[in-house]
């Protein structure tokens, strides 16, 4: 395949329609609207001089094809980047990322709320390979400053953050480390390039976990990775040396699932913000973890950098035993107990961060759930969780006669 895929979205064409037309090219495969699937490991070539120059569009099945091309291209157009690879999942991903840009003796500033497997990458991954990891609060901002070091060689960002959902100052700590020649990376799982555009903000390398919102329906696994200019060779690279490749299959699903994200993500945000207003009325709810509510710490920041808000919050309840809860969650009809997101069905867990935090503590002051809203009627959700409110506050006063 090409070194680097296409990378300027048309300037007249909304992001919208750049979903539906971008990474297609019907007159290269005889019509048909979407590429196909195209499987295959060994590629001939005509003659000895085109096989060792390499001369063909491809060279072999691990080095690309027209499917993950596809994929590669479209994604390329919507993040505006310099270029996309593609991974077998978001945490594959996150550690390809990683390691394409540090080595043995860097730092890294990794921010305390993020993704807990990414947290393991760092702890066990890195460390053995000579990288050391500090983490950091994620309402540090431009105070991030204090915490670079002369070794220090990037620092990572996930906003909102994952299950506790602070805002961080992405500019402002793109800025820091701009000025000091640091590579930034984000998880933009939960926006999406849709809702916000990491590479508009002068972040180097934008990572997603396909398997949400891209995939769209719980069937797939995937990870992207788009990175500016200054990054994308050598993420390249070490994607192409590390042997990683996404089957054809998978490429196809998420390039499938790509054209209809828009109007997926319009109704999760719709949806959503519709069940945490109503969450956030209810008397069994201390507080609604959502950054497009205004009452949340972080809306200032959410209103100025983002363009929208996805399908994915959480919310602390009132105090209540253990049990309660889980006879809570064990009621729910609508909602499946599951640890992924972004599908069409809603999901709840419940999480305490409190266990691995490490540069910030963990308080809510109840029990924490989080909730996927997923493409059902938002009435009948509502309707559901409120059958689930009752049963939670009848556990309660079986365990506790006094509440």
């Amino acid at each position: 395949m090409a070194d680097q895929p296409e990378g300027e979205a048309s300037p007249h064409l909304s992001i919208e329609t750049e979903l539906v037309l971008a990474g297609r090219d019907p007159q290269r495969f005889d019509g048909f609207v979407n590429v196909p699937i195209v499987r295959g490991s060994t590629v001939l070539s005509p003659t000895v001089a085109d096989l060792e120059g390499h001369t063909g569009r491809y060279s072999y099945g691990r080095r690309g094809n027209p499917t993950v091309e596809g994929l590669e291209t479209a994604l390329t157009r919507i993040e505006g980047g310099a270029g996309v690879v593609l991974t077998p999942s978001g945490l594959s991903a996150v550690s390809v990322a990683l390691l394409s840009v540090l080595e043995a003796g860097d730092h890294l500033l990794m921010v305390d709320s993020a993704y807990q497997p990414t947290r393991r990458v760092c702890d066990e991954v890195l460390r053995r390979a000579g990288v050391e990891t500090t983490y950091y609060d994620p309402l540090v901002g431009a105070d991030i400053a204090a915490l670079i070091r002369p070794n220090t060689r990037a620092i990572y960002m996930e906003t909102p953050g994952s299950q506790s959902f602070e805002m961080q100052d992405v500019p402002a700590i793109v800025a820091a480390a701009a000025e000091r020649g640091l590579v930034t990376l984000i998880d933009n799982t939960w926006a999406t390039p849709l809702f916000f555009r990491p590479h508009d903000f002068g972040v180097d390398i934008s990572i997603q976990a396909g398997t949400k919102y891209i995939s769209g329906h719980s069937d797939l696994n995937l990870g992207t990775i788009s990175a500016n200019a200054r990054t994308y060779r050598r993420l390249r690279l070490t994607h192409g040396d590390l042997g990683i490749t996404v089957a054809p299959e998978d490429a196809f699903l998420g390039a499938r699932g790509l054209r209809t994200l828009a109007v997926r993500l319009a109704r999760h945000q719709e949806s959503a913000l519709t069940v945490a207003r109503w969450l956030s009325q209810r008397p069994e709810v201390l507080r609604v973890l959502h950054p497009a509510l205004p009452e949340h710490p972080g809306h200032a920041i959410w209103q100025r950098d983002f363009k929208g808000a996805s399908g994915l919050f959480s919310f602390i309840l009132q105090p209540a035993p253990k049990a309660a809860v889980d006879a809570f969650l064990d009621s729910l009809d609508l909602f499946g107990l599951g640890y992924s997101w972004g599908g069409f069905e809603s999901l709840a867990i419940p999480f305490d961060c409190s266990d691995y935090r490490s540069a910030t503590s963990w308080e809510p002051g109840g029990p924490a759930v989080r909730l996927n809203i997923g493409l059902e009627d938002p009435a009948d959700l509502i309707a559901d969780l409120e059958r689930g409110l009752a049963v939670l506050a009848a556990h309660s006063a079986a365990q506790d006669p006094l509440l």
